[in-house]
């Protein structure tokens, strides 16, 4: 084990096999992310990129079998935020000192290419970098919202075997997936993609081969997040997904994806107290706080439990701020762009 972690190290690569054995091992944990956490050093240094959430509508076209969002969940709250609400948030954020704001909803139709073209255009003007993570569309409209300003797009993959993607993600295809993350590198944006980990039926080996898809495509920004069972979806009875195996991934990836932006994800926290912490000190570097307001936080229910709905932006924000001092790192002042090319 601590041949195979001093490789990857030191190479950045390892086989299949390697992968599964290092992710099917909890007693290489610790040393994996120790490792990961010094790689992460090297590569992206201490900063900690802070990213400003706006979930701005949970109205979705598709059923995916592990989402609250689903079409067919009938219990869930709708929402849309007009595109003023919107760029007030954005504003807000702002003030509150992100440099990233990340625009995330269920596929509505109701956001146009054009009419989220004039939100990214607007949002652009006050010099802030823009995330979109609004799912699958056409390669003319991602070329719309790149000409508009649109630096990033997040489209998480969930898993890369295309049997347990159209098990889990009825009426979609995986082939359709893999063309909107080959259009999106194309057209310039930097690509965001990543796991769920714990789907039935996934394994070690599964996600081993996630991993070599994300060097193969060079994914700018990997997130990966555990499942946890939403009892208003088809996978409500689902096992929750493994902490440590999650862990043990983005350990993985950034031993693998040097200078990939990995984000500590809410769910994380959601499962286990200081969560993120967790997952800073191995191997991330990015934290994606909430930024939208009101009763809103609770109404994007992707999953039960989620932490901090009830907390204001700013408290969101002055929390977040405080716990990174705390592991002896710092909140970014930049707009977190990819680094390429060179170790620190």
């Amino acid at each position: 084990m601590e041949q195979l972690i001093e490789r990857a190290v030191r190479t950045h690569r390892l086989t299949e096999k390697e992968i599964t054995r290092l992710l099917a091992a909890p007693e290489a944990e610790e040393a994996l992310a120790r490792a990961a956490d010094a790689v992460r050093r090297r590569y992206v240094g201490d900063g900690v990129h802070l990213r400003g959430l706006i979930e701005f509508s949970n109205i979705c076209r598709q059923d995916c079998c592990y989402c609250g969002l689903r079409r067919d969940n009938a219990r869930i709250e709708r929402y849309r935020l007009d595109a003023d609400a919107i760029v007030a948030l954005a504003r807000k954020a702002k003030g509150y000192g992100y440099q990233t704001v990340v625009l995330q909803s269920g596929e509505d139709a109701h956001f146009t290419a054009e009419r989220l073209a004039a939100i990214v255009r607007r949002i652009k003007a006050l010099d802030l970098a823009v995330t979109l993570s609004v799912g699958e569309r056409s390669r003319e409209t991602y070329a719309l919202w790149r000409a508009a300003g649109a630096d990033r797009y997040l489209l998480r993959i969930e898993t890369t075997d295309a049997a347990l993607y159209e098990r889990y993600d009825p009426g979609m295809s995986h082939a359709s997936r893999l063309r909107c993350l080959r259009d999106l590198r194309a057209l310039g944006y930097e690509v965001g993609t990543g796991s769920l980990i714990g789907l039935p039926g996934q394994d070690a080996r599964s996600l081993a081969r996630d991993i070599l898809f994300y060097q193969a495509i060079d994914a700018d920004m990997v997130g990966i997040g555990p499942l946890i069972p939403n009892g208003d979806t088809p996978l409500g009875g689902a096992a929750p997904g493994d902490f440590h195996l999650t862990r043990r991934m983005v350990s993985l990836l950034r031993l693998l994806l040097p200078e990939a932006n990995i984000p500590a994800t809410t769910a994380m926290e959601t499962m286990v107290p200081r969560g993120r912490e967790i997952i800073l000190t191995s191997g991330a570097n990015v934290v994606m706080p909430n930024v939208t307001e009101g009763d809103y936080r609770r109404k994007y229910a992707l999953y039960p439990g989620k932490i901090c709905v009830a907390d204001t932006p700013a408290d969101c924000r002055a929390c977040m701020g405080g716990r990174i001092k705390a592991l002896g790192r710092y909140v970014a002042a930049d707009k977190g762009y990819r680094r390429h090319g060179a170790a620190r």
